[in-house]
């Protein structure tokens, strides 16, 4: 499998407190990845220093097959070189309809007179019907995206986030504040945006993380502490220790 993201030896530290310590992470092409761990264990840190927002005192972050750094880009470029992500929040346009937030999201040009003049060519509306079918929201495309319940939103702006088509999608906590339906519509909607991109999704939910069925990363004091399947972690002392032993 082809490293498609490669993060080692980065820490950071704010005030004194080292929220990243020797962090080393890699992500293969098409990978779908979970990261567990406590609060304070680095999660949130790992994706702001990913896509720019935070930037380590120390360490590498090697992106793709030409090994850019992405210590050297703004955040807007490393969006553009292929990594989206997705907050906790949904950050959608709720006035809009379902379809119009999915069209605006789509990977065309983005300077100010093309969204200015922005027509939808035929590629386009296959696309988006694509996308709404991936998502499971065909048939609410002329709702105005403010009346989605909580799960359809979150539904709506990873397909906001995949009409982008980016190669690596980091997800924060996708089931909070989800039914049990939701929840499993959401784990079927991730595996299958991770056959065709990586993947990496920050969770709480064991069942869910569970159901994800994928390599689990369990972050501690912001480092590794333990890789492998769920089984595999969670029968590792140092995680029975730190994190289900709470």
């Amino acid at each position: 499998m082809n490293t498609l993201l490669e993060v080692s030896g980065v820490s950071v530290s704010f005030d004194g407190f080292k929220a990243i310590n020797n962090l080393s992470i890699q992500i293969a092409e098409r990978e779908l990845r979970a990261v567990i761990g406590p609060n304070g264990a680095g999660k949130t840190t790992f994706m702001d220093i990913v896509t720019g927002k935070t930037r380590p005192d120390e360490g590498r972050v090697i992106w793709g097959e030409k090994s850019v750094s992405l210590l050297s880009m703004s955040e807007s470029q490393i969006a553009r070189a292929g990594i989206g992500r997705k907050f906790q929040k949904p950050t959608i346009f709720e006035d809009q309809s379902v379809r119009d937030n999915i069209a605006m999201a789509l990977k065309n040009p983005r300077g100010p007179f093309d969204v200015l003049f922005f027509r939808e060519r035929p590629a386009d509306a296959a696309r988006i019907d694509e996308i709404a079918g991936e998502i499971g929201l065909s048939g609410e495309m002329a709702r105005p995206a403010g009346e989605l319940s909580h799960g359809q939103k979150q539904w709506l702006e990873i397909g906001m986030l995949l009409a982008q088509d980016p190669r690596l999608l980091l997800v924060d906590e996708p089931a909070a504040g989800m039914t049990p339906a939701e929840r499993e519509h959401t784990t079927d909607l991730l595996k299958r945006a991770a056959e065709t991109r990586a993947v990496v999704v920050i969770e709480h939910d064991m069942e869910f993380v569970r159901r994800l069925n994928c390599k689990v990363t369990v972050l501690h004091e912001g480092s590794v502490l333990a890789e492998g399947s769920l089984d595999h972690v969670t029968k590792n002392q140092h995680v029975i220790d730190v994190y289900l032993g709470r």
